[in-house]
């Protein structure tokens, strides 16, 4: 299973992920953090994505997907999280800190975190 980002999830239903990503997102189920919601309808209130989490086809989408609670447990990992950045970022991967699930993200911050584990690092 991989947790994706809310830009590589974006990227992912519209077809436009790079040749490493589409190899991990083929072989893999996909999850993806609570507050990935939150973040696409801000994305798509903002006029910076046309995906639009009222639509049917993205209701579809997310009955595939498995969706990770923003809970206390993942709050609390974002205090000792390596890196700094927006909240919903520090989310996203603390989330796959706590339940051990790989990060597809092309966010530079977030990958050079040692704690964070990155789906396709060698």
């Amino acid at each position: 299973m991989l947790n994706l980002d809310t830009h590589i999830l974006i990227h992912a239903l519209a077809g436009s992920v790079s040749r490493e990503e589409r190899g991990l997102l083929e072989s893999n189920q996909w999850s993806i953090s609570a507050i990935v919601f939150w973040e696409i309808a801000k994305l798509f209130q903002l006029g910076r994505t046309t995906l639009d989490i009222h639509s049917l086809p993205f209701g579809r989408a997310m009955n595939r997907i498995h969706v990770w609670p923003l809970d206390l447990t993942v709050a609390r990992a974002t205090k000792y999280l390596d890196f700094r950045s927006d909240a919903a970022d520090e989310i996203i991967a603390a989330t796959s800190v706590v339940y051990s699930v790989p990060l597809v993200t092309r966010d530079r911050k977030i990958r050079k975190s040692k704690l964070v584990p990155i789906a396709g690092r060698r």
